[in-house]
């Protein structure tokens, strides 16, 4: 196992001509006003490890520059393609006038929501979660193709908004890969 320093792994500036260079994934994250930004930066170190092509932040959601969301990225919001939405809804619909057959699956608890290992995650794919407290908007669950829910077994009923992000786009990158994907 590779161990980093703080310091080598916040060493990475990045210079538009590499980000050009990158191959990056047909799989977009839509966060839906999640506010605390050591979950925004968790989420631009998911996007960056998978490869996203890009992550909408909306609403309340803060956006870089911030230094709480720089540390908790280590510098990924330099590498990862980013923009600001005013609501989920309005980027699942600038994203679907964009990309043909898009896959949106919002991450969420819900009557409708089932297994997220249920679904036959088809690319592009475009993945919401949403507020600490609230989850994703109903108005973006509505906008949904599928609501994925993650099976709790013990007293908890949920998990860390980037935790399930995380567990979902480990199963899109795992069906991707059995599809000839990165």
């Amino acid at each position: 196992m590779i161990k980093l320093s703080a310091k080598e792994l916040r060493v990475t500036e990045a210079v538009e001509e590499q980000k050009k260079l990158l191959k990056k994934n047909p799989i977009y994250i839509i966060v839906d006003n999640v506010l605390d930004t050591y979950n925004i930066g968790s989420i631009f170190r998911l996007a960056d490890a998978v490869a996203v092509e890009k992550v909408y932040l909306c609403g309340g959601s803060e956006t870089p520059p911030n230094s709480r969301i720089k540390k908790a990225s280590i510098n990924t919001t330099e590498w990862v393609d980013w923009e600001y939405a005013e609501t989920a809804v309005s980027a699942v619909e600038s994203l679907r006038l964009k990309i043909e057959n898009l896959m949106v699956v919002s991450v969420e608890q819900s009557e409708k929501s089932i297994p997220y290992d249920s679904i036959d995650y088809t690319f592009p794919v475009a993945l919401i979660i949403g507020h600490e407290t609230d989850g994703v908007s109903p108005e973006a669950m509505d906008a949904s193709d599928f609501i994925a829910e993650m099976p709790m077994w013990g007293v908890n009923i949920s998990l860390n908004v980037m935790v399930s992000l995380g567990i979902v786009l480990y199963k899109v990158a795992e069906r991707m890969s059995k599809a000839g994907g990165k």
